[in-house]
């Protein structure tokens, strides 16, 4: 039976506890003995009682929680050999044979070198007399896979490294915050975040808020131009009627020389320059501490289990690999290349060749950053001489989402800075017939980045009939030449009636874009759609504190979510909360179902559980409803439990867009606005669906959308999460009976 080691290292970031529970669960299910590491490095130098087994129930309940169970400590200790010697020697004592590492560039490197060493420092164990010579046959190799754990996203390998995410979360929160107190008095607040030498936080969280200016490393400024270069964008700012300033910093920004820019630097240029009323918010460790987001939760999970398939499956003389993510897809790198391709980021920005360091954070990043540079201008580019500017209408269609707001002011700002003629439709497609239509300026989405809701207005009305004639009229008066519809299932109907009906409305015959915004996540081409992220993320907290008052009390509930026929919502906030079911109608409930649950809560609770959870999609069955079951659950609970239902509601429609929604919603937007521009100067357009598919943003001919869709259920007929279906059984499943018999057998 192979036996995997698993240790935190470095820095904490949140999610970590979440990559451990899934490595734990997942080897034992495996068949595979796991031992936990504690205070990293150090722990497995010291050896003892820092290296100790590990069972299914002792990573319960850790799901949730910040930091890292496990601990985390430097090792000075570890980077001299002796110290490798003592670690390798501790590991072979506890017959380990595989390690699963989760921290930061630093720690995966420390990963590296033991990897690399390992037959030497078992050489020298053998010389010394430590370990005989047959032991040392029997651990000739030392298998290891690398999970990234760093709330500054600076690592090659992985779109998103553990506790990046909420580490955003707590800085666009603060901003928010802030945003208001600094409108209040007039004020202008400097915000400098973590990162390090990487400039991913600052330049997202400024994306994400609406911020009015960032300094980033991998971009710095000109040495004598920067100070007035930024003097000049908020002097203007407010000259337009802007009451508040936002200028985000990274930790680690310079100007062109290697000179620190410090957010004491940028304060004193402000107050001296433009005598504003200036304050600093340093937001410092609050960034890495509290309970990992709902995509921290997933992603962890995801490829904590990846890490205990890589190292099962590798042979003695494998390359140690990183287990990253790229769009939902759980990747393998070789951890000499993630290391080499990190390093040389780093080494340009030391060498100053900040064009070779922006373009190895990736398109992504390089995206992001051109489109920051436009948002935050104060008014857009004057059009180029005799440059065809294109009219091009925005509205809504379907349910509410949060993140519509904010690709409203993304779609208005860049149109408009390409020189087109940006106009809103108000009310979704009723304003549409009714001519609800009037023409959007720069100062007109200005604080929308960060607002929930959809201030220009949605429904679920589908138009039919003499409604098309009037859609005609509108369009015909307003001289559109582009539609940008931004919404959900119901909108990419309306969509495809106008496009249906091109022969019969020649005002139709322009191209259309739809941009995927629904908490249900249920459209097509697109893998996720804006306002999914923000709707879990709801679910997630409200569990939380549903979970803490279950505990008190010896109690299970019965949450239900939203999300119509599909179960995205419930599968996801059942990974990210550790329900133990989830019923969805993609699987159906069956009475055999819950009897089963139902017998599984008892013998739990008989062994002196305190929690059940189980969440259920909304239309899982229409027969078997959240009342029915908590009903159920009650009367065969008997004394062991009470029983109460939760059922969200609304809530999960509203709130501010998470980070993740504001710059999917943000890319989507900037996309489809070059799309729809491109199009209207071709003989033959295209109208497409944009999405983002394995990572990448993509378009999808409205031509081909019919096949994708099951019309009967209000979603696509392949839905990509599906596949994590049986993934989530195995984590929320009690302990194994294999594992229990093999404790007893220990224990006696």
């Amino acid at each position: 039976m192979k036996r995997i080691g698993v240790l935190t290292s470095g820095g904490d970031a949140p999610g970590m506890n979440a990559a451990v529970r899934a490595v734990v669960r997942t080897a034992l299910e495996k068949g595979a003995e796991t031992f936990a590491i504690y205070e990293g490095y150090r722990g497995m130098v010291e050896g003892k009682d820092k290296i100790r087994r590990v069972g299914w129930n002792k990573v319960g309940g850790i799901l949730q929680l910040g930091g890292t169970v496990i601990g985390s400590a430097r090792c000075q200790e570890f980077r001299e050999r002796e110290g490798r010697r003592n670690a390798a020697l501790n590991l072979i004592h506890n017959g380990i044979e595989a390690l699963v590492i989760i921290g930061g560039d630093g720690s995966l490197t420390g990963a590296h070198i033991l990897q690399q060493e390992w037959p030497g420092l078992v050489a020298e164990l053998v010389e010394v007399g430590q370990i005989t010579q047959e032991v040392a046959d029997t651990h000739q190799s030392l298998t290891i896979a690398g999970l990234v754990g760093s709330i500054d996203n600076d690592m090659h390998g992985t779109d998103m490294t553990i506790g990046a995410d909420t580490a955003l979360h707590r800085i666009v929160d603060a901003i928010d915050a802030i945003t208001s107190t600094a409108a209040s008095h007039q004020r202008t607040f400097v915000v400098e975040v973590m990162g390090r030498r990487c400039g991913y936080l600052a330049l997202m969280s400024a994306l994400a808020s609406g911020a009015d200016w960032v300094l980033i490393p991998e971009s710095p400024p000109e040495v004598h131009e920067w100070q007035a270069r930024m003097c000049e964008v908020l002097h203007k700012g407010r000259e337009t009627g802007r009451r508040d300033s936002i200028v985000v910093v990274a930790e680690g920004a310079q100007d062109r020389n290697g000179n620190p820019i410090t957010s004491q630097d940028v304060k004193e240029v402000l107050e001296q320059r433009l005598g504003e009323d200036t304050r600093i918010t340093v937001l410092g460790h609050v960034q890495r501490g509290g309970a990992p987001s709902a995509y921290d939760r997933i992603m962890s999970t995801l490829v904590g289990a990846e890490a205990v398939e890589a190292v099962l499956a590798a042979g003695k003389q494998d390359e140690p690999v990183v287990i990253g993510i790229q769009g939902n897809n759980v990747t393998r790198t070789p951890l000499s290349e993630c290391l080499n391709r990190t390093w040389a980021v780093a080494d340009a920005i030391k060498e100053r060749d900040y064009s070779k360091a922006l373009a190895l954070r990736g398109g992504s990043f390089r995206q992001s950053f051109r489109m920051l540079r436009t948002l935050v201008r104060t008014f857009p580019h004057d059009p180029e001489p005799g440059q065809r500017r294109r009219r091009i209408a925005v509205m809504h269609g379907g349910g509410p989402a949060p993140g519509m707001n904010t690709a409203v002011r993304a779609a208005v700002r860049l149109g408009t800075d390409k020189g087109h003629v940006m106009l809103g439709v108000n009310n979704g497609f009723r304003g549409l017939i009714n001519d609800e239509i009037e023409e959007m300026d720069w100062m007109s989405v200005a604080g929308l980045a960060p607002r929930g809701g959809a201030e220009l207005g949605t429904n679920r009305y589908i138009p039919e009939g003499r409604d098309f004639y009037a859609i005609a009229r509108s369009l015909e008066k307003h001289q559109i030449e582009g539609l940008l519809m931004i919404g959900g299932w119901s909108g990419y109907l309306s969509v495809l009636e106008l496009f249906n009906n091109r022969q019969n409305y020649p005002a139709f015959d322009i191209p259309m874009v739809c941009l995927p915004s629904t908490i249900n996540n249920n459209l097509p081409a697109t893998d996720f759609t804006v306002g999914a992220d923000t709707a879990l993320h709801s679910i997630v907290w409200a569990v939380d504190r549903i979970k803490q008052s279950a505990v008190a009390s010896r109690r299970v509930f019965v949450v239900e979510v939203m999300g119509h026929h599909c179960g995205y919502l419930t599968l996801m906030g059942g990974m990210a909360t550790g329900a133990e079911r989830v019923y969805l109608h993609e699987e159906g409930v069956t009475l055999r179902d819950m009897a089963a649950d139902v017998e599984e809560l008892i013998e739990g609770f008989t062994k002196g559980k305190r929690l059940g959870l189980i969440i259920r999609n909304e239309l899982a069955n229409e027969i078997y409803s959240t009342a029915f079951m908590a009903a159920l659950f009650e009367e065969e609970g008997g004394d062991l439990f009470d029983v109460r239902q939760a059922i969200l509601g609304h809530m999960q429609q509203g709130g501010d867009p998470s980070p993740f929604d504001r710059i999917l919603a943000t890319r989507f937007a900037s996309m489809a606005i070059d799309y729809l521009a491109q199009q209207t100067a071709e003989e033959e357009y295209v109208s497409a669906c944009v999405g983002q598919i394995k990572g990448k943003i993509q378009f999808t001919d409205l031509h081909d959308v019919h096949r994708l869709l099951d019309m009967d259920l209000a979603r696509p007929k392949s839905q990509w999460w599906m596949a994590l279906r049986d993934f989530a059984r195995i984590m929320a499943q009690p302990e194994p009976q294999w594992d229990l018999r093999k404790a007893k057998k220990e224990s006696v």
